[in-house]
């Protein structure tokens, strides 16, 4: 014990490396799986190349932004003082964002190279059973949530061992408190590339994915009248490839950025804790939430084990709830016994005084949680469910109610999850206080293979129905994909809202983290700045979400003209006897992806920047509330709404009972559904699952920025309503004479020697 105590932090990385090796075996058994006849392989193929064609083109791009923004950071790392005040940063916070910046890239790259061998191998399975077809696809879903969240742990753990070294944290003393606010200072950068990259992944492929999606349906099966997927469909190919850059490599960053966001908020506030009188040199509350996440990846792997069903009639639904709540239950249990061996009996934080048992309660709060989310997300997007009924029952009479129908299901969803969110907010700050709140949002995040399984599982399974319907394979074996893609709609939506609710937990983290350095005591909606501030936050998810649906738009309106022009210029497309030009749909999405997703992209960016040295700090903090707020709700609101419209068309597909009388596919409610579905598809795909990725960008930005707009620090401190700013000796003698009594109020004592500090400044 003594021994793992003592390399504790060489342990962690360990774990990552765990989860990438198994990953390794499991991409090995998709590869040896059968990928079916000569067809089918070529057809994949055409998938396959579409999606590397679009990585390399955004990377392209991309590449630009990570070399001018590193070298942005490595000059404010060699700013250390400010108008008399010292910052604790490096230009290494430059070398920090950009293996941020590659592994997010990375983790993309994996679970989309995972999914496009997996697709048509799943077909090939689907022509022998249900379960063999289950198999394939959820272990394709499968490495990329262990790709995911290894190279996460890997390399934000092995990035801390070195800067601890570098910086000289631990020496003969103990550990160096000023040196280690470097250390974790430069890890930021870490974080902030990661969510950058995500961002634009989740965004370009989100517009990618949805205009070849939208251009497809409303052309083929609303014009031409063929079934989704015909190989006829020029845009076919361009909506299986969006499947795979949107809803695989974009999700892959996405919950990458959330996973290490998410620890380094919690390293952030624990290294303000005093833990002395622990087992680690005081470091303890800093090390957990990675070994929480790092042990996560191994009871994610254990989960893994009771995703099976026996037969044709089994719940596909069933087996995946039962193995995410496996891991869950895992990491609840194992939690108890490493917070009581790692935390000292007692803590502190600015003055919240808690005990070790519980910031357990408080990890289980997160992990309630998160389960809540995923039920609640579940029953408003799962086909047979009340809120997707009233969509297939207001489909009756016409476009215009199915539409209304399905924006009342989405904002009906908010409610249950903001007050589990609110809820859960209270309690784990209850028994925590704000690092309460962090290791919630970690222990949420620790089982974050297992739910990036189960949301990679829903495209793979998607792009085998495709492909079987481009192959002309038998009807069964369309009847099992769709089996399967019913239920990954199910688990893409969950997916989402369970990174929605993560996001919402740990930009409350990274909020409380960044005020801490930014030098403020409070966020006072009192002052008008700061509440105009909270109304422009409030504003920018919109401006956000509408810039990212006009994208859609516009780009779906170039899918089609060109769909329509292949059908009328190549002759014999609709009798089969000519092939489709499918790779000039692939390149408008392409083109349309990259273009669109950069405004969006700026907008997060610098924003917060332009925001916290124009204004200070404090409007800064009433921006982040507005724009965490409405996020979270506009999040929640077209991700649900999006997933009950697919799902309410798909119903179509066995026959729906509305009044009575039994309608399917190509009857006009049906036609009506393929309306709401298209509508839905920016929802749920594109604006939707950035939101997110947008208030947890922004809140990174801002801890980044905030040494140096900090409260003391130049005229920025001094925008709100021209006050005098209080210099960070008083705040920190304010907070020294702070204690928290047995009724849990706050008082201060000795006000005498905090009002003659007072006078001496």
């Amino acid at each position: 014990m003594e021994f793992l105590q003592n390399n504790l932090i060489y342990f962690i990385p360990v774990l990552g490396l765990i989860g990438i090796l198994v990953m390794a075996v499991k991409s090995a058994w998709v590869t040896k799986q059968d990928a079916g006849d000569e067809n089918m392989q070529e057809l994949a193929g055409y998938i396959a190349d579409g999606a590397m064609a679009f990585l390399k083109a955004e990377w392209k791009v991309l590449s630009i932004f990570v070399v001018f923004t590193a070298a942005l950071l490595a000059y404010s790392g060699t700013v250390h003082e400010v108008n008399g005040v010292e910052l604790h940063s490096s230009w290494i916070i430059c070398i920090s964002f950009v293996i941020g910046a590659v592994l997010s890239a990375l983790a993309g790259y994996i679970g989309m190279r995972s999914a496009t061998k997996a697709n048509v191998r799943t077909t090939q399975a689907a022509r022998t059973s249900l379960k063999q077809a289950l198999k394939v696809s959820f272990t394709g879903g499968t490495v990329m949530g262990l790709g995911v969240a290894g190279l996460a742990v890997l390399g934000l753990g092995s990035l801390f061992i070195v800067f601890l070294h570098y910086f000289d944290v631990i020496g003969a003393d103990g550990v160096n408190a000023i040196h280690m606010k470097t250390a974790i200072e430069v890890l930021t950068g870490f974080s902030l590339g990661a969510e950058s990259i995500a961002l634009f992944a989740r965004v370009g492929g989100g517009i990618y994915t949805k205009a070849a999606d939208v251009g497809a349906d409303l052309v083929g099966k609303v014009e031409a009248g063929i079934p989704e997927d015909d190989v006829r469909n020029p845009a076919t190919i361009a909506d299986n490839v969006g499947d795979n850059v949107g809803d695989v490599a974009g999700m892959g960053a996405d919950l990458f950025g959330s996973y290490v966001a998410t620890i380094l908020a919690t390293m952030v506030l624990g290294q303000e804790i005093d833990a002395k009188a622990d087992a680690f040199g005081g470091m303890s509350p800093i090390l957990l939430p990675m070994l929480i996440c790092g042990l996560g990846i191994i009871f994610s792997i254990i989960g893994t084990w009771f995703v099976t069903i026996k037969d044709e009639k089994s719940n596909v639904q069933t087996a995946l709830n039962l193995g995410n709540w496996s891991s869950i239950v895992i990491t609840g249990v194992a939690s108890y016994f490493i917070v009581m061996w790692m935390l000292p009996e007692t803590l502190s934080l600015r003055g919240y005084e808690f005990s070790n048992i519980n910031v357990f309660y408080a990890i289980l709060v997160g992990l309630v949680v998160g389960t809540i989310m995923s039920i609640v997300t579940e029953y408003y997007t799962a086909m047979g469910k009340a809120p997707v009924n009233s969509i297939i029952q207001q489909s009756s009479t016409g476009h215009a109610t199915n539409i209304i129908a399905g924006l009342s299901v989405g904002m009906k969803s908010t409610v249950i999850p903001i007050l589990v969110l609110a809820g859960g907010i209270m309690a784990s700050y209850y028994f925590a206080g704000l690092y309460g709140v962090a290791i919630a949002a970690a222990g949420m995040m620790a089982t974050t293979a297992m739910q990036l399984a189960i949301d990679a599982f829903g495209p793979i399974a998607d792009n085998a129905g495709g492909i079987a319907e481009m192959s002309q394979l038998p009807p069964e074996v369309r009847e099992r994909t769709d089996n399967l893609d019913a239920v990954g709609n199910t688990t893409a939506a969950t997916g989402k809202g369970f990174a929605i609710a993560s996001a919402a937990l740990t930009s409350l983290a990274l909020f409380a983290a960044f005020v801490g350095i930014a030098g403020i005591s409070a966020i006072d909606i009192y002052k008008a700045p700061v509440l105009a501030g909270l109304f422009v936050g409030g504003m920018i998810p919109f401006v956000f979400s509408a810039l990212c649906i006009q994208a859609v738009g516009k780009a779906a309106m170039d899918m089609v003209q060109e769909v329509r022009r292949q059908f009328r210029e190549i002759p014999g497309i609709m009798e089969y006897k000519a092939k489709p030009e499918y790779e000039k749909c692939v390149a408008i999405s392409t083109e349309a992806s990259i273009r669109e997703m950069m405004l969006p992209g700026a907008i997060a960016l610098i924003t917060p920047v332009v925001v916290g040295f124009i204004f200070g700090p404090e409007v800064l903090g009433g921006l982040l509330a507005g724009v965490t707020v409405t996020g979270v709700l506009m999040g929640i609101f077209q991700s649900n709404a999006g997933g009950a419209w697919d799902n309410a068309k798909k119903s179509f597909e066995k026959g729906v009972n509305i009044n009575g009388e039994m309608f399917y596919k190509k009857s006009e409610p049906h036609k009506a559904s393929v309306t709401g579905d298209t509508v839905g598809d920016p929802f749920k795909d594109t604006s939707g699952p950035s939101m997110n990725i947008l208030i947890k960008l922004m809140s990174i930005v801002s801890l980044v920025i905030a040494p140096y707009i900090a409260v003391g620090v130049g005229s920025t401190t001094s925008a709100v309503q021209g006050e005098k700013p209080v210099t960070t000796e008083i705040r920190k003698e304010i907070e020294t004479r702070r204690t928290v009594d047995a009724a849990g109020t706050e008082t201060i004592d000795t006000i005498k020697n905090v009002t003659d500090t007072l006078q001496n400044y």
